[in-house]
């Protein structure tokens, strides 16, 4: 009787990781329809999408999650079958050994097969995090595609395409009303906005160029968000000799277009996400306070601050009069 498992374990030295390692044997019969999903943190993070077939987990690393929506289809490489056993593992994987890394469960459930051939499964999912319709089809070689088949649910949106960033109006003196605003410094760096998804960054400067290769250490940032989709205004700043991702505006969370919210409300999503990092942090951002943060501006050396009215939605590519941008000044007078 042909062993299953023996591909996965000739890749594993049982006594070098915790991973699983049933005996010989024939493998237990369930009822085909248990699935999980792990995030795998490791030399590129990825999801393990594995289906409950025949007493084995049939497996397959998808580089950038489930789709979302039909629109997209993403990459689903083809792995060894796993034990059953490995639906509730979680651990760290050391390093150098086959898939070396943190691998934690990040959905499961049941699933209901509609189609299960060579080439082609098609299934229902029912998890906590995913369901919906799925197929995963072979396209060439050990190459395999995942489409979902059915809409998204919850209110679902897709991100904004490349919006331009929203940009403050310069003015010299404070506004009558400064504690409608929430004042920030004006860093003096390179405006940028970060689109995350499927753990990969895609770096785009104010006139929508891709400048993520020039900042590849900036991609350890997408990693951290997981299975997260975001956009993130921001710039990259010099903070003493080295460079930031210094972020203060959130377009997008996971399914959700926040151009229409008031800035108030996005500042809160953004710190909820706490975006920070050996090298990308969120900016401090206080209401009202314009003076105390012109002169911590002024005494830091920065060009001076910035003011983003508690109320204003997001204007993509425009001037805005919601947003002020004053220079600094030590004694803090209008």
């Amino acid at each position: 009787m042909t062993d299953k498992l023996e591909t996965y374990r000739a890749k594993r030295d049982p006594a070098r990781t915790g991973e699983p390692m049933p005996a010989d044997g024939p493998s237990p019969r369930g009822e085909d329809d248990t699935f999980v999903i792990q995030e795998h943190h490791a030399r590129s993070l990825h999801w393990d999408l594995r289906l409950e077939r025949g007493g084995v987990l049939v497996s397959w690393a998808i580089p950038k999650g489930l789709p979302p929506d039909p629109a997209t289809n993403h990459l689903a490489v083809h792995t060894e079958d796993h034990p059953m056993e490995y639906a509730r593992f979680e651990g760290e994987i050391p390093r150098g050994e086959y898939g070396g890394g943190t691998m934690t469960i990040w959905d499961r459930g049941h699933y209901a097969t509609e189609k299960w051939s060579d080439r082609e499964v098609k299934v229902v999912l029912s998890g906590s995090r995913v369901a919906g319709r799925y197929v995963l089809f072979r396209t060439r070689g050990r190459n395999w595609v995942i489409h979902r088949m059915d809409p998204p649910g919850g209110g679902w949106e897709p991100p904004p395409a490349r919006p331009a960033p929203m940009t403050p109006a310069s003015r010299t003196r404070v506004p009558r009303d400064p504690e409608r605003y929430a004042w920030e410094f004006w860093w003096g760096g390179r405006r940028a906005l970060a689109h995350v998804e499927g753990g990969r960054l895609t770096l785009r400067d104010a006139d929508g160029a891709d400048v993520t290769a020039e900042h590849r250490w900036l991609r350890p940032l997408a990693e951290s968000l997981g299975s997260r989709a975001v956009i993130l205004d921001g710039e990259v700043a010099a903070l003493g000799a080295t460079l930031v991702y210094v972020c203060y505006d959130l377009l997008y969370d996971d399914g959700r277009s926040l151009l229409d919210e008031p800035f108030e409300r996005r500042r809160t999503r953004l710190e909820a996400l706490a975006v920070n990092g050996p090298r990308w942090q969120t900016a401090p951002s206080w209401p009202g306070e314009v003076h105390a943060v012109r002169r911590a501006a002024a005494e830091q050396g920065l060009p001076g601050v910035v003011g983003k009215r508690l109320d204003s939605a997001y204007a993509p590519g425009e001037e805005s009069a919601a947003w002020v941008r004053l220079p600094g000044k030590g004694d803090g007078a209008g």
